[in-house]
């Protein structure tokens, strides 16, 4: 007899509320990682681009991306949580706790903190808060998501629904800085770009100007990169019979891909602190050409600093249009417009002027 000892992923009947799930797989993540990611996104920002850098900013050499170092860990909650999953809802409460320096080995565990079965009985909502850890036990990651998981016989019945509620936004107080890390003598010239924390004003928009076009090899080394082998990411032929009929793109690639065409506007945003909650609103594809502006939602001060500053930044990743020509992200029946694809509220620190 044949035991079939294939994991095949869960399915929404398999969650259970207050769950602790250990995942496997550590990754040790090192230079060739932080290489790929540059080819990949071509982000400019200066912190992870180079050690001269990072020691004038305090830091002893430059660490891995952020966004490469969450995308790393996400992954290692995929085969437990998302391996079924029709969509990557959103995020929340997310903390960038400290750096990840290459060559350190990442691990995960989430806990389940909400369900909510589907009306329609074909899957349901499971919420996760979710931590990374590096090999000496330091947390350098924390984060909150929702997910759509298919259940695996269609059908009513379940868990009753839980959905837990999340905050609004990361305080200023509770914005993690990375330990050295300061705006002290900082020098423009790293970027290019003369506009530090006191030059931005709430309320103020910036249409960042350049975009990028994923091509179906951008999108699928990229998921291999994370280990993200969801199937709405990796099958092309599972994906043939859904109602997209083609992969899509990962939500997190579409998010490093925005960030580093905001380079052109928020150069000087050298750290990503939090992550307050992001929307992936229409889905993306191989071919399509991101676009992406931000509006200044707040400018905080941080406690005891007078080197560095907050800045609460909400980036609209747009696809195949000019982000100057779309001024409002929803419709009059309030639907995100086909062309917004991703709707991210994020905090990050920048320099100040003394």
């Amino acid at each position: 007899m044949a035991a079939d000892k294939a994991v095949r992923g869960r399915f929404f009947e398999d969650f259970r509320l207050g769950e602790r799930i250990v995942h496997p797989t550590p990754r040790t993540v090192g230079e060739g990682e932080a290489a790929l990611y540059l080819g990949l996104t071509g982000s400019r920002f200066p912190l992870a681009s180079a050690d001269t850098a990072a020691r004038a900013l305090g830091l002893a050499r430059r660490p891995l991306d952020e966004l490469l170092a969450f995308h790393v860990a996400f992954g290692k909650t995929v085969p437990d949580v998302s391996l079924n999953a029709v969509a990557n809802l959103g995020y929340a409460e997310v903390r960038f706790l400290g750096p990840v320096w290459p060559g350190e080995t990442l691990r995960a565990e989430s806990e389940v903190i909400g369900l909510r079965p589907n009306r329609d009985g074909r899957a349901g909502i499971v919420w996760v808060r979710s931590r990374a850890f590096a090999q000496d036990g330091r947390e350098v990651l924390a984060w909150v998501r929702w997910v759509m998981v298919r259940r695996r016989k269609p059908g009513g019945g379940g868990p009753e629904a839980v959905v837990p509620e999340t905050a609004d936004h990361v305080p200023p107080q509770a914005l993690p800085v990375p330990e050295g890390l300061h705006g002290r003598g900082y020098d423009t010239a790293l970027t290019g770009s003369p506009w530090l924390w006191e030059d931005y004003e709430p309320g103020e928009r910036i249409v960042h100007p350049a975009g990028m076009t994923i091509d179906e090899t951008d999108h699928t080394l990229a998921t291999r990169l994370y280990q993200n082998n969801a199937r709405v990411h990796f099958d092309a032929h599972a994906m043939a019979s859904s109602r997209f009929g083609r992969r899509l793109v990962y939500g997190g690639h579409v998010i490093s891909v925005c960030r580093a065409l905001s380079f052109e506007g928020l150069a000087n945003a050298v750290w990503i602190a939090a992550i307050n909650g992001g929307t992936h609103a229409n889905p993306v594809f191989a071919g399509d050409t991101l676009y992406c502006r931000s509006e200044v939602l707040a400018r905080w001060a941080l406690p005891g600093r007078d080197d560095l500053g907050a800045l609460r930044v909400r980036t609209l990743g747009l696809k195949d249009c000019d982000p100057a020509t779309v001024d409002e992200p929803r419709d009059g029946e309030g639907r995100y417009r086909p062309e917004v694809v991703l709707d991210l509220d994020y905090t990050v620190l920048m320099p100040r002027r003394r």
